[in-house]
C-alpha cells in the first residue's frame, strides 16, 4: 500500500469516525425508542430504515449542494468551520453531561420525518459537517460520499439494532458510551474552531 492509499484510508476513516460521532445513534437509541413506543413492534424496524434512508438523502443534498447554498448566503469557509465547531462543541457537551430530552414527546400517530429522520439523524450539526468537507476539499467530494455511507450504514444498523442492544448494555452503559464519544467529539470540536480561526487570520 502506498503513501497515497494510506493517507485516503485515514482520511476516509477520521471523516466517518466524525459522522458517527455527530449522528450519535447510540444516544438516539432512548429517543427512537421512546418515539416509537406506540408503534408495533413488527413495524418499527421499517419505520427506522425509511426514516434513516431519508436522513441519508437529505444529507447527500447538502454533501453535494451545500457549497452552493454556502455561496448563495455569502458564507465563508472559516466562518463554516468556526461555527460548526462551536455546535459540534455544544453537542459533545450535551454528550458528555446527558439530561432530559425535549424533543421527546407521545407521539400518537407513526412518525414522518420528523422527528426521527431530521434532526435525530440528519440534524443541524451534521449538516454543518458534511457541508465543510465538501467545501474545504471538494476534490474529494466522492470519498466523502463513502464516508457518509459508512456512518449512515452503522448509525442505521445500530438503530435497527436498539432494543437489542439496550438489552445488552443497559441504560447505564449506554450513558457511559455516549460520554466516551462526547469526549472524543469534543477534540473535535476544538480542532475544527482553531483551524476556523487560522483560515480567518490566513495564520
Amino acid at each position: 500500500m502506498s503513501k497515497h492509499d494510506i493517507l485516503t484510508a485515514m482520511t476516509l476513516y477520521s471523516a466517518a469516525a466524525t459522522l458517527v460521532l455527530v449522528m450519535d445513534p447510540l444516544g438516539n437509541i432512548p429517543v427512537f425508542l421512546s418515539v416509537l413506543n406506540s408503534v408495533p413492534t413488527a413495524r418499527r424496524q421499517q419505520i427506522i430504515l425509511r426514516e434513516t434512508f431519508i436522513a441519508f438523502v437529505v444529507l447527500t443534498a447538502f454533501l453535494f449542494f451545500g457549497k452552493y447554498i454556502l455561496e448563495g448566503m455569502r458564507i465563508s469557509e472559516p466562518a463554516l468551520s468556526i461555527s460548526g465547531g462551536i455546535i459540534l462543541f455544544l453537542i459533545a457537551l450535551r454528550m458528555i453531561f446527558p439530561h432530559d430530552d425535549e424533543r421527546v414527546t407521545k407521539q400518537t400517530t407513526e412518525p414522518f420525518i420528523v422527528p426521527l429522520a431530521i434532526p435525530l439523524v440528519a440534524g443541524p450539526s451534521t449538516m454543518t459537517v458534511v457541508m465543510l468537507m465538501a467545501s474545504q476539499q471538494p476534490k474529494h467530494i466522492w470519498l466523502w460520499m463513502l464516508a457518509l455511507f459508512i456512518a449512515w450504514f452503522i448509525s442505521t444498523v445500530i438503530l435497527v439494532f436498539a432494543e437489542k442492544l439496550r438489552k445488552v448494555f443497559g441504560e447505564r452503559g449506554l450513558v457511559a458510551i455516549e460520554r466516551l464519544m462526547g469526549m472524543i467529539l469534543t477534540t473535535m470540536a476544538v480542532q475544527m474552531f482553531l483551524t476556523g480561526v487560522a483560515e480567518f487570520f490566513h495564520l
